[in-house]
């Protein structure tokens, strides 16, 4: 049992509670969740002429204390979100330190039980997606230019093994967002046996349409629908 749980009730900071992590997880998660689909909605861009994503980049570039405000809120919403991950997976090994002899997953989903790993994979990705895409720094598809954003996710992407990496990372998220959007409900205090299936289906669908739009990108570069201009 750790520490906090044996402080006295009014010792309890909110957040040293089993119900704050998970408020601390369903908030960051929502904040990266927004993020995630606002950053697909640029990323379709590349759908059409290379300026039109070009120009965004350079929106977004000519305002820096929006750019950096928000890169500023989605770093603390990381650390956060990992922090209150790995608490809470501490107070469950801590509520059974000795393993089940045969554990039956009887009431869990293959996406909960990847929550643990997918996140690591997921983070590796954004660090590479950065050092690929933002910085420039690993750019193995070619001469990066920073003012040709559409060039550098055509030829980023016609690098095969960075395309499959994307790809792999992209299924990941999508098991990660389905069960993290309708257990975020749950954690928020919204559970019912006739509403949370229909939570669980929308956080399903909406997971497989935001996965299915950034795969769709590095496919279509690779089957030569997409081509550097």
């Amino acid at each position: 049992m750790s520490a906090a749980t044996n402080l006295p009730l009014a010792q309890l900071r909110f957040w040293d509670t089993t119900v704050g992590k998970k408020a601390v997880m369903a908030v960051t998660g929502f904040i990266l969740f927004c993020f995630i689909v606002g950053h697909l909605l640029g990323n379709l861009q590349i759908y059409e002429p290379p300026e039109k994503i070009n120009h965004y980049s350079e929106l977004l570039k000519s305002m820096p204390s929006l750019l950096w405000g928000t890169r500023i809120i989605l770093l603390v919403s990381v650390v956060l979100h990992i922090w209150a991950s790995f608490a809470l997976w501490l107070l469950q090994r801590a509520a059974r330190p000795v393993s089940y002899v045969k554990k039956v997953n009887a009431h869990s989903t293959y996406a909960s039980r990847t929550m643990m790993w997918s996140g690591p994979i997921i983070l590796a990705f954004v660090i590479y997606h950065l050092l690929n895409f933002t910085f420039g720094t690993v750019h193995p598809g070619g001469p990066f230019d920073e003012h040709n954003v559409y060039n550098n996710v055509v030829t980023g992407f016609q690098f095969w093994p960075s395309s499959a990496f994307y790809i792999i990372a992209m299924i990941m998220l999508c098991y990660h967002l389905y069960h993290g959007l309708w257990s975020m409900f749950q954690s928020l205090g919204y559970s019912h046996p006739v509403y949370t299936p229909w939570i669980q289906r929308g956080a399903k669908i909406a997971a497989i349409l935001i996965a299915a739009g950034y795969i769709s990108i590095p496919v279509s570069v690779l089957a030569g629908f997409i081509k550097p201009v």
